[in-house]
Parts: C-alpha cells; sequence; structure tokens
C-alpha cells in the first residue's frame, strides 16, 4: 500500500529543521576532499553539545529541587550522547596525517580549544578554570562562561543535597566559591560511603551516585578518543589555536569531576 501524498504543507520537514540554514553552514576553504568531513564532524558535535548542556543545566535544577527522578533521565540521557561523540572520533579518524595536512594551513588560529559549549560543559560538571575565560575574551561568550564559572556545578547541587538529606557535612563543603574547582573533601566521602554501605536505605542517592560515575566514565572516553585521534593524526604538533595539542587533552584525563565517588570505591 503506497504512502499518502499530500500538498506542500504550512511548515515542511526541512522547514521545522531549518535544514536551509543548517546544510548550508559547511564552507570548506581548501577545496580538498576531506575538509567536508573535518567541518561536518565538529559541527555535529556542537550540536551535540548544546543538547548535552541543556539535559544536565535541568537535571541541576532538579536535583536542587530534590526531583531527582527527572535528573536521572537527564543524566543517562547525556551518557548516551557521549556514545554519539566517541563514535565521531573513529569516522574523524579515516582522515590520513596527509588528509588533514592538506587543508590545515586554512584553519588558521580556529581550533576546538575555542568551543565555548565545551568550556561551559566542563564548568558545569565542575571543571573550573578562571583562566580558561582569556580564551573568550572578545568575544560574545565570555559573559556566559563567567557566569557559568559563578555558578554551582552539577555536583556542588548533588553535594548540597547530601546536607539537605542530613549528612554531616560542615558549611565549607556544602557553601563555597562556585568558581574555583571543588577540592576532594573527606565529609563528602564519608557522606557518600555511607549511601554505598546501604544502598537500600538511600536508593536514590546510590543512583544518582552511579549515574555521576556513569556520566564521567563516558565523558573520560571521549576525552581518550579524543587524544588518540589526535595523536593519529598530527602526532604530537601544537595544536591549531596554539594549545599543546595532545599533551593538553593528556593532562584533562588525569582529573575527576566527582573524586569522592571514586575514592569511595577504595574504602569500601
Amino acid at each position: 500500500m503506497s504512502e499518502k501524498l499530500h500538498t506542500p504543507p504550512d511548515m515542511s520537514y526541512g522547514d521545522y529543521l531549518g535544514l536551509g540554514v543548517l546544510l548550508s553552514a559547511q564552507k570548506p576553504l581548501s577545496g580538498e576532499h576531506d575538509e567536508l568531513l573535518f567541518i561536518v564532524i565538529h559541527q555535529a558535535s556542537e550540536l551535540w553539545l548544546k543538547l548535552s548542556l541543556h539535559e544536565l543545566r535541568a537535571a541541576r535544577a532538579w536535583i536542587a529541587e530534590d526531583d531527582l527522578g527527572p535528573a536521572f533521565k537527564a543524566i543517562a540521557r547525556v551518557s548516551r550522547i557521549q556514545g554519539q561523540l566517541i563514535q565521531s572520533w573513529d569516522v574523524l579518524g579515516t582522515m590520513t596525517p596527509s588528509d588533514y595536512h592538506a587543508f590545515r594551513p586554512h584553519l588558521g588560529q580556529s581550533s576546538g580549544f575555542q568551543s565555548h559549549q565545551y568550556r561551559a560543559l566542563e564548568f558545569l560538571l565542575g571543571a573550573k578554570d578562571a583562566a580558561m575565560l582569556r580564551v573568550h575574551e572578545g568575544t560574545p561568550f565570555h559573559a556566559g562562561l563567567a557566569e557559568a564559572l559563578a555558578e554551582p556545578s552539577l555536583y556542588d547541587e548533588c553535594v548540597r543535597l547530601l546536607a539537605r538529606r542530613g549528612f554531616a557535612l560542615p558549611a565549607d563543603a556544602v557553601e563555597r566559591d562556585w568558581r574555583v574547582r571543588r577540592a576532594e573533601h573527606p565529609a563528602v566521602e564519608a557522606a557518600w560511603l555511607e549511601v554505598y554501605r546501604d544502598p537500600e536505605r538511600h536508593w536514590d542517592l546510590y543512583e544518582l551516585a552511579e549515574k555521576l560515575v556513569d556520566l564521567e566514565f563516558r565523558f573520560q572516553q571521549w576525552r581518550f578518543a579524543h587524544l588518540k585521534t589526535v595523536e593519529r593524526i598530527i602526532g604530537f604538533k601544537a595544536g591549531t589555536g596554539g594549545s599543546s595539542g595532545a599533551a593538553y587533552l593528556a593532562r584533562a584525563l588525569q582529573g575527576s569531576f566527582f573524586p569522592e565517588l571514586y575514592k569511595v570505591r577504595t574504602d569500601l
């Protein structure tokens, strides 16, 4: 049975999705075959970052309101988004060093290091570093990133939730300068240890902790895939935007967004 064909609707598929704008946003500068691949991968990644920010900002708000059900769904969704981002490096990895160097001079000083959405996502997850704001000085995104730096991270709201649930947390573990990366705190670890030792009693907090661990696991897999793709294509050259390239990516893998959730595994 054939599908019914209708006259053109008031709003078409292309209109709703803005495909005219979206599909005209790829503007290769070199004429090299693989430049379109490079552009599409990075533009698609920025769309996934936009959705990740949308979901995790909502999750943070729900946690602040003690509404954990929808927060679990949003965090889990971002973990799956990370799967898509990880796979994108597999596709980009089909480009050889020779392919990339054929159009690299046309990138100028542009670099993924300058992605304001990636920086906002790091801030939201707790990787606070005020020095990174300098990369965005003079851009329309600087003010928004400064605001994101000064807001509680997703994990900050989880720690505040622990305090509201009656866990013994001192003031410096709950209210602090949000612009600074959270340091590992023994009282926060002790609270999570209590949760993990009696998951049935604290089931929703236990599930929240596991959702966070899964999120960080996927995020670090994405970073690792990024690092290995960069090594595969440009080796240990400096990045186009002036970053140290692979060396910077390797350092980023060494930190943890939720340090107590990993320490507690040793102490169980």
